[in-house]
């Protein structure tokens, strides 16, 4: 039991800083923490309800990764290409670790963009706001950990 709760609290930890820096697949980590920790309870404080709630808030937050540098692209009059450019390399990114988490978007919103302008000034621009709307995806998304574990807390004490 004491090993359980070890290592519901370890994952929570783990995704809590994997929410942060982005080496781990944070929230799942959390989430799957707070799981473990309403199993072990024997979802007595932390019920079906709850642990729905907490798997929308992974759910949006999951999303806001692939969608926030499109968007960020989208809102400086990105062309379709550009903002598919920024969802492929976010996703492409994924698999170069942080370097291709950072580049990834920027470099797909721009290479998009440039394919349907060939304007290297708009193409940097768009780069540029898709990079702005994944550092605002990233912090909505540590508000959203936050949030989640708010929800439990709260879900625990009642």
């Amino acid at each position: 039991m004491i090993l359980g709760w070890t290592l519901a609290v370890v994952l929570m930890v783990v995704g809590l800083v994997g929410t942060v820096f982005p080496l781990l697949p944070g929230l799942p980590f959390l989430f799957g923490g707070m799981w473990l920790g309403a199993w072990l309870d024997g979802y007595r404080h932390v019920g079906t309800t709850t642990l729905v709630l907490l798997g929308g808030l992974l759910a949006i937050a999951m999303a806001l990764d692939y969608v926030a540098g499109a968007l960020g692209a989208k809102k400086v009059g990105a062309t379709p290409q550009a903002v598919w450019g920024s969802f492929l390399g976010s996703l492409a990114g994924i698999f170069f670790g942080i370097p291709g988490i950072l580049i990834g978007p920027f470099a797909g919103a721009a290479l998009g963009e440039l394919l349907a302008r060939r304007d290297l000034y708009q193409a940097g621009k768009v780069g540029v706001a898709t990079w702005i709307g994944m550092v605002v995806g990233a912090i909505a998304k540590i508000g959203i950990a936050f949030m989640m574990l708010g929800v439990f807390a709260v879900g625990w004490l009642l």
